[in-house]
């Protein structure tokens, strides 16, 4: 009641996709570090006195 090639080992066709995933992932991981903005530039707040009619 196995059923056909159910040894509980990937395949060479699995073993291929995961390494193909796992490299997207490294590249898409790699690539957003590259990209990213340091908390301090993004938090920094920017007085803005327009709406309270100051010139």
């Amino acid at each position: 009641m196995s059923g056909n090639g159910d040894t509980g080992t990937p395949n060479t066709g699995e073993q291929i996709d995961a390494a193909e995933r796992e490299e997207a992932k490294r590249r898409l991981l790699a690539q957003a570090e590259a990209e990213r903005i340091p908390v301090q530039e993004t938090t920094r707040a920017v007085p803005d006195r327009r709406w309270r009619g100051e010139s």
